[in-house]
């Protein structure tokens, strides 16, 4: 049974990898705060020792948010000690595991779209509602692009061709379940289309699903924005639409998926997280440590360098988005067959 996307799946406003529509995704970071009190520059505070725990290997989207932030904090000197670790595999789903056993309240992990679908995917036992959301940091796009000799303008002809065809028009991207996939199938909802027609060709990283396209092997691509943007500014690549809000700085010549005649919106964000059933007064004290970091232009200037986008959001507000993240994800993986 296709389900009518007529909410149009909208995040809260506010950027990739690591999507299904605030359905991507989480993304997983823990920060270990030890040793409340003198020592630290930050009287919101008083934290003296910081420890952030990517759950991912070192190098991508997850790890460089962690170390990021550790830059940040100890640029703008409201930590002295700021240390980074990682726990990898499952999309995130084992940090979420180890983040389940801390006990202390002085504790935060860093997760995002790509762990939304990672938990449902994965069946994981532990899941993003048994945490303390904490706040939401930066976004990132997704773009939709066909080899620059294809046949197809927009992305209403794009979806046509699947409409008509169905598995002969291939569409690449990152791995099955994450945020390129759950924009796939976000676009087939959007269009009342069959999700057996989607023809989903995931690849680990963004540098295989850019030789299949490059090579003729598929007819289309959905990734972040920094995955595709030199093929598209050299002229291998051209972008059908970008998923954001509105259109994005990187290609503002490039129309949104609402600008293109679909109610879809989606971006790859990533956030903050503490282990569940700590107390208010710890929970605000996380809170005013990252808000405190955020207003930084030490953060700033890490935003600027990455690229990403600044969504940040915090307490309740970011509680309810991630409730409407996971509320819109699970479905649509359903539907394109990776959950029972």
């Amino acid at each position: 049974m296709l389900r009518r996307n007529t909410t149009g799946l909208r995040p809260v406003a506010g950027q990739r990898r690591g999507t299904v529509v605030a359905m991507a995704g989480l993304v997983a970071a823990s920060v270990a705060l030890a040793g409340c009190g003198g020592g630290s520059s930050s009287s919101a505070t008083s934290i003296n020792k910081l420890e952030i725990m990517a759950p991912a290997d070192p190098g991508g989207g997850w790890d460089q948010t962690a170390r990021s932030m550790q830059a940040a904090i100890q640029g703008a000197d409201i930590v002295s000690n700021v240390q980074v670790s990682n726990v990898g595999g499952a999309g995130g789903t084992n940090g979420l595991a180890k983040l389940a056993n801390e006990k202390s309240e002085t504790y935060l992990m860093i997760s995002g779209l790509v762990m939304v679908g990672a938990v449902e995917t994965n069946a994981s036992e532990k899941r993003l509602e048994d945490t303390t959301p904490i706040a939401r940091l930066t976004a990132e796009d997704e773009v939709v692009v066909v080899p620059a000799d294809s046949p197809y303008q927009t992305v209403s002809d794009l979806m046509a061709a699947v409409n008509e065809k169905g598995k002969e028009i291939a569409i690449t991207g990152g791995s099955a379940g994450g945020t390129d996939h759950v924009l796939a199938g976000l676009m087939l909802q959007d269009k009342q289309i069959a999700f057996d027609k989607l023809n989903y060709v995931p690849f680990s990283g963004g540098g295989e699903s850019l030789a299949a396209l490059l090579g003729g092997q598929v007819k289309a691509g959905i990734s972040g924005i920094g995955e595709y943007k030199e093929q598209i500014l050299a002229g291998k690549l051209r972008a059908l639409a970008t998923s954001g809000p509105q259109r994005n700085a990187a290609l503002p010549d490039v129309p949104t998926l609402k600008q293109s005649d679909m109610n879809v919106e989606l971006t790859n964000w990533r956030g903050v997280v503490a282990p569940g059933g700590i107390s208010v007064q710890a929970k605000d004290k996380l809170v005013s440590l990252v808000t405190e970091m955020h207003d930084s232009p030490a953060w700033k200037a890490e935003l600027e360098k990455k690229g990403w986008n600044d969504t940040f959001l915090t307490g309740h507000e970011f509680q309810t988005f991630l409730t409407m993240e996971i509320g819109r994800i699970k479905p649509v993986l359903q539907d394109i067959g990776l959950v029972p």
